[in-house]
C-alpha cells in the first residue's frame, strides 16, 4: 500500500481534530439553546405573540429613553430599561402581556372583547420576577367599556398592584379596603382625565397568585364604576417602572375568559334578584337578616352577596354564610352547605354588628355582580 507523505498525514489529522472540535461546540450549543429563539423588542409599541394566543408589548409612552423587552416561550423580561421619571408622576411605560384587544392590537383567538353579564368566570394565573434597584409597580390591568370597542382608551380602568417599590402611589386617593379573592388590598379610585381607575394594592408583595378576573370587574360593578352590560375588552399583567427596571420579568401568564354560563338566566348570574334587609337596632348595635332571592329560571352557583355598609358600621358576628371584610364594601357567599340558590328559590342569613352615629341601612346589593331590588 502507498503510503501518504508526512505532511498529507499530519494536515489530515489535524483536520480531522478541528471536525471533532466543532462537533463538541455544536453539541454544547445545542444542548443549551432554548427550543425556540426569544424574540426582543425595542420598538416604542413594538410588540410579538406567544404561546399563539398572548401579545407581548413593549408598550414605552412616558419616556423618550430606549426600553427593550424580550419574550419568551411564556412570558417576557425587560432587557432594557434607560432613563427616569418623576416619581410623583406617571411612570415611563407598561411592558406587558395580554389577552384581548389593544390599539387595535388584538391577541390571536381572544374572544374579547366580551359581555360581563355573558362572562361565568376568566381565571388568570401570574408569576412574577422582581428586581431591587428600580421604581416600579408591578400590576395587572383590567379594562372595561360600554362598547366593545377594541381601539383607544376604555371607559374604566381596574389596576391590581401585586408588588410596588419606591415612593409611588395609584391614581386618585385611597377610599378603604376590601377583601377580594381571599386576599386583602388597599382600595383607592380616581381619574387620568381620560377614565376612572380603580385600584387594589397588595398590603406586601405577592410573587405568584391564580385568580379570577371577575371577582374584581364585580367590585367595579358594585362601586358604580361598570355596569353588568359593559364588557370586558382585555386582561394585561406587567410593570410600570419610573426609575431603572431592567431585569423585571413575567415568568409566566395565562388568562381564559369563560362566557356562555353568565347570560342572564344562567348559571351564576340571576335574570332578577331581590334582597330582603331586616333590622333590630339598639344604641351602638344592631342585628340584620337578610334573605336573597333568585327571581331566574336557572339556579345560581357559589352566590355571592355585594353591599357597602354605612360608615361606622361593623360586623362583630354572621351565621349562616362568610361575609368578609368587616366593614365597608363587604360581600356575602355560602358556606358549604347553603351555595346554590334554587330557580324562584333563596337563601337566608345574618350578622351582627356595632354602629356609630345614625344606624342606616345599605343603599344597594348586587348578586354575583348583578344588581337587585329591595323589599
Amino acid at each position: 500500500m502507498r503510503r501518504l507523505p508526512h505532511r498529507v498525514r499530519a494536515s489530515r489529522g489535524l483536520f480531522a481534530a478541528l471536525l471533532t472540535a466543532v462537533a463538541v461546540v455544536a453539541a454544547l450549543v445545542t444542548a443549551t439553546a432554548p427550543a425556540q429563539a426569544d424574540t426582543t423588542i425595542c420598538e416604542q409599541y413594538g410588540s410579538t405573540t406567544i404561546q399563539g394566543r398572548y401579545v407581548v408589548q413593549n408598550n414605552r409612552w412616558g419616556t423618550s429613553g430606549t426600553q427593550c423587552v424580550t419574550a419568551t416561550d411564556t412570558g417576557f423580561r425587560v432587557t432594557q430599561a434607560d432613563g427616569s421619571v418623576p416619581t410623583n408622576g406617571a411612570p415611563k411605560s407598561y411592558p406587558s402581556v395580554f389577552n384581548g384587544c389593544h390599539y387595535t392590537n388584538c391577541s390571536p383567538g381572544t374572544n374579547l372583547p366580551a359581555r360581563i353579564s355573558g362572562i361565568s368566570s376568566a381565571p388568570s394565573g401570574i408569576s412574577y420576577g422582581y428586581v431591587s434597584d428600580a421604581v416600579y409597580n408591578a400590576s395587572y390591568d383590567i379594562w372595561l367599556d360600554p362598547a366593545p370597542r377594541t381601539d383607544g382608551v376604555n371607559r374604566t380602568e381596574i389596576m391590581i398592584w401585586f408588588n410596588k417599590v419606591g415612593p409611588i402611589q395609584p391614581i386618585g386617593s385611597q377610599v378603604g379596603t376590601a377583601t377580594v379573592g381571599g386576599r386583602t388590598w388597599q382600595v383607592w379610585s380616581g381619574s387620568n382625565g381620560s377614565n376612572d381607575v380603580l385600584s387594589f394594592v397588595a398590603p406586601s408583595a405577592i410573587g405568584s397568585w391564580n385568580f379570577d378576573v371577575m371577582d374584581f370587574v364585580r367590585q367595579a360593578v358594585t362601586r358604580g364604576m361598570a355596569q353588568n352590560d359593559w364588557y370586558l375588552t382585555s386582561v394585561q399583567a406587567g410593570f410600570e417602572p419610573w426609575q431603572n427596571g431592567a431585569g423585571l420579568a413575567v415568568n409566566s401568564f395565562s388568562s381564559t375568559v369563560n362566557t356562555g354560563g353568565g347570560t342572564p338566566g344562567g348559571p351564576g348570574t340571576p335574570a332578577a334578584c331581590t334582597v330582603s334587609y331586616a333590622t333590630n337596632v339598639w344604641q351602638g348595635g344592631f342585628t340584620a337578616n337578610v334573605t336573597v332571592r333568585n327571581g331566574g329560571s336557572s339556579a345560581i352557583d357559589g352566590w355571592k352577596l355585594a353591599f357597602t355598609l354605612p360608615s361606622g358600621q361593623r360586623v362583630t358576628n354572621v351565621w349562616n354564610a362568610s361575609l368578609t371584610p368587616s366593614s365597608g364594601a363587604v360581600t356575602a357567599s355560602g358556606l358549604n352547605d347553603n351555595t346554590r340558590i334554587a330557580a324562584g328559590g333563596s337563601q337566608s342569613f345574618g350578622f351582627q354588628g356595632t354602629y356609630s352615629g345614625t344606624f342606616a341601612q345599605p343603599a344597594g346589593f348586587s348578586l354575583n355582580g348583578t344588581a337587585c331590588t329591595t323589599a
